[in-house]
């Protein structure tokens, strides 16, 4: 029995800004392909977005950071998955892939090339916050 995409965990996804390029992960996926986006994954149960969001960030590139923002939320239309974004500044460390068997590469993007990376643009809420933050996606 499969479940549905809104019947599993959501989503908690890292926004993270360093002078002013944005943080993305290259994930690997099933087809092989790859794809572009914020550290993120499944918050855990008892955990909230913010701490998914962190913990997850620390996980997969390795940077230690702290939730200074809860973006907003939606189901993603491309997924079905349940979304929640959440702004993170950064502590310490120095972004690398640390989850060799989920990501494949990271990027500090400038806004110039956002679109480069991410074609079909960022959920409303990223765009509204990015947009706060001079990065004009």
């Amino acid at each position: 029995m499969t479940t549905a995409p809104e019947d599993r965990p959501a989503i908690a996804a890292a926004i993270i800004l360093q002078d002013g390029k944005l943080l993305l992960a290259q994930r690997k996926v099933r087809e092989g392909s790859l794809s572009w986006q914020f550290p993120a994954g499944e918050v855990e149960p008892g955990e909230s977005a913010e701490q998914a969001a962190v913990r997850e960030t620390s996980e997969e590139v390795g940077l230690t950071v702290h939730a200074t923002k809860h973006l907003g939320e939606r189901v993603h239309p491309n997924t079905g998955r349940r979304m929640a974004y959440v702004a993170c500044d950064i502590d310490s460390g120095e972004a690398h892939v640390t989850d060799t068997e989920e990501l494949a590469a990271v990027a500090w993007v400038p806004s110039s090339e956002a679109s480069e990376y991410v074609p079909y643009g960022f959920a409303p809420a990223v765009e509204d916050y990015l947009r706060s933050k001079g990065f004009q996606s």
